[in-house]
């Protein structure tokens, strides 16, 4: 199974690990959609963790060409609806970026609430303009949510791939750390924002939060 989830002391971690770069397709996004939702009925914060040296380098582009219409259209709907899910549950939400996060990866760790990523030669972008491919509103949502605005133009129409360093100062990530700290920091983030009242935690995260979801979801169908 690529998608695990362990809860100890009301802290859920999600660990996503496919052996490879955490491709992600419909089935994934089914199973993460399933395991997120039974994290935040079971746990009062949650991270979310790469495998080593990769958080998600995106969609599964060895699938996408074998697809239809319909599916490509299902694909992008789900993956809408998960940056959703993520951007606005009522639960804290920590990323543990383990390394590269490319594409629909930058996506997901643009729409948790904290990102710890690692110190090293990794990179972040959405790179659909290099692969030809127009980006989804969803992508183009999270971005101006999260991304220095007056960096835009750089980072998502011209596709500017960047490191650690400069995803911290981009506003990709929130803390660097080394490779080998980054779950344990995350987790030890969400045990702090578990002790926040959850109720007022999670009606703020979803009004200051809330225009940026009803516009992804305005273009999405079946949510």
């Amino acid at each position: 199974m690529s998608i695990t989830l362990s809860i100890s002391d009301d802290i859920a971690t999600i660990t996503l690990d496919d052996g490879k770069a955490n491709a992600i397709n419909p089935e994934w996004l089914d199973q993460f959609l399933e395991r997120f939702g039974e994290a935040e009925k079971g746990a009062k914060a949650i991270v979310i963790a790469g495998r080593e040296g990769v958080f998600s380098g995106g969609f599964n582009l060895k699938w996408m060409p074998t697809a239809t219409a319909e599916e490509m259209g299902g694909l992008l709907d789900t993956a809408g609806e998960l940056c959703c899910r993520v951007y606005g549950s009522p639960r804290p939400v920590v990323a543990a970026c383990t390394g590269h996060a490319i594409a629909m990866g930058l996506f997901l760790l643009l729409s948790c609430d904290t990102r710890i990523g690692a110190q090293g030669e990794f990179r972040f972008g959405a790179n659909e303009t290099l692969n030809g491919m127009n980006l989804p509103v969803f992508a183009q949502e999270m971005c101006r949510a999260r991304l220095d605005s007056t960096k835009l133009t750089l980072l998502v129409t011209q596709a500017y791939m960047y490191g650690p360093e400069e995803a911290l100062a981009f506003g990709a990530l929130d803390k660097i750390v080394e490779p080998a700290e980054v779950i344990a920091t995350a987790q030890a983030t969400a045990r702090l924002l578990a002790q926040l009242p959850g109720g007022a935690y999670g009606w703020n995260k979803q009004a200051m939060n809330s225009a940026t979801i009803e516009r992804i979801r305005a273009t999405t169908n079946g949510y």
